[in-house]
C-alpha cells in the first residue's frame, strides 16, 4: 500500500492506492493539478474563466470541462435548484472574491449592497445555459457565471480514482479535502476507515462509493463589520442563515455526496435527511444546536 499527501484544489489531499504501480501517485496528483488548472475561478487562464468572461458566446473546452458543467446544470436541475453553480456574483458579494488563503491573509472589504432586491442578477439559474455535446462547446446567458467548488473536489475524486483503477491497482481511496471515492480492494475487511471531522468521536467504515461533507463551520471569513461563510443560500444570495451546520453524505460517487451535501445543509436537518432519502444517499446532519440527524441506515451515529 502506497500513499501521497499533497494541496490542492485550496486544500489537503490525500491518496491511498493498493498493489499496482508506484507512478500512479504521481500521475494522480498531476491529474487533480490538472483539473485544477481547467476549473477554478481565481486563474485567469482557466478553461472556467474564460467560459465566464465570454458573455453570451460560445466557448469550446476540454472533455474535462465539459463533464463538470454538464454535471453542475443537471445538479441543479436534479435538485430544483438548491444545488446552484451560478453563485459567483453572490460569492463575491460576500467577499469571496480572491483565494480562500488570500481572504484569511487580506484585510476584510467593506460588505456591498444587499442583494435582495437584485436577486436575479445574483443568482440567476443554469436554465439559459446551451451545451453542444458535439463540437463540446458550452454557451452561458451574457449575465451567468458559473463556480465549479460545489462539485470540483467530488467530481475530481471520481475521475482520479477510476483512473488509478485503470492503471491495474487493487483498490484506491481518493480524498480531497474531506471529499472522497474509494474503489476496488479496501485495506480492511469492513472497508476504509473515515473519520467524520464534523461528528466529533464518530468514524465509519465505506467499502465503496463516494463520501463528501458540506458546513458553514469551515471556510468563514471577515467581512465589514461581520463573518461570512460560502454556503450561497440561492433563494437569498447571501449566506445561509437558517441552515444546518454540517452535513455528511455517502452516496454512490463523491460528486453525487457533494451536491446532495450543500442541498441537504440548505435544506436543514429535517427537510436534509428526507432529500437524502428521497435520492437513496446516506447521511447525518448536525444543527446549529449541535443535534444530529440521520438517514436510518446511519442512526447509529446519531446517538
Amino acid at each position: 500500500m502506497q500513499s501521497m499527501r499533497f494541496e490542492a484544489m485550496g486544500t489537503d489531499c490525500h491518496i491511498v492506492v493498493i498493489g499496482g504501480s508506484e507512478p500512479s501517485l504521481p500521475a494522480a496528483r498531476a491529474r487533480i493539478e490538472q483539473l485544477e488548472a481547467r476549473w477554478s475561478r481565481f486563474r485567469p487562464e482557466s478553461e472556467l474563466c474564460a467560459l465566464n468572461a465570454a458573455r453570451g458566446r460560445a466557448v469550446r473546452v476540454s472533455p474535462d470541462t465539459m463533464l463538470a458543467v454538464t454535471t453542475a446544470v443537471d445538479a441543479w436541475y436534479l435538485l430544483n435548484g438548491v444545488f446552484d453553480p451560478s453563485i459567483v456574483a453572490a460569492l463575491e458579494r460576500a467577499g469571496y472574491d480572491r483565494t480562500f488563503s488570500e481572504l484569511l491573509s487580506e484585510p476584510p472589504r467593506p460588505p456591498e449592497p444587499d442583494p435582495a432586491s437584485d436577486h436575479l442578477a445574483i443568482v440567476p439559474g443554469c436554465a439559459g445555459i446551451v451545451i453542444d455535446r458535439v463540437v463540446r462547446a458550452i454557451t452561458l446567458p451574457a449575465h451567468v457565471r458559473l463556480d465549479l467548488g460545489g462539485i470540483g473536489k467530488g467530481l475530481a475524486a471520481d475521475l482520479v480514482a477510476a483512473e488509478v483503477m485503470a492503471t491495474g491497482a487493487d483498490g484506491v481511496l481518493v480524498n480531497i479535502g474531506g471529499d472522497l471515492r474509494c474503489m476496488g480492494t479496501c485495506p480492511h475487511p469492513t472497508g476504509w476507515t473515515v473519520v467524520l471531522e464534523h461528528l466529533p468521536g464518530c468514524t465509519l467504515a465505506l467499502a465503496v462509493g463516494g463520501l463528501a461533507t458540506s458546513a458553514i463551520t469551515k471556510r468563514r471569513w471577515r467581512h465589514g463589520t461581520g463573518t461570512a461563510h460560502h454556503v450561497i443560500d440561492p433563494a437569498t444570495g447571501l449566506p445561509a442563515k437558517h441552515s444546518a451546520a454540517s452535513a455528511t453524505v455517502i452516496a454512490t460517487r463523491a460528486v453525487d455526496a457533494e451536491t446532495l451535501a450543500t442541498a441537504a445543509l440548505l435544506a436543514g436537518p429535517d427537510a436534509g435527511v428526507e432529500l437524502l432519502s428521497a435520492h437513496g444517499a446516506s447521511g447525518v446532519l448536525v444543527g446549529r444546536d449541535g443535534e444530529r440527524h440521520a438517514t436510518a441506515e446511519l442512526t447509529e451515529l446519531v446517538a
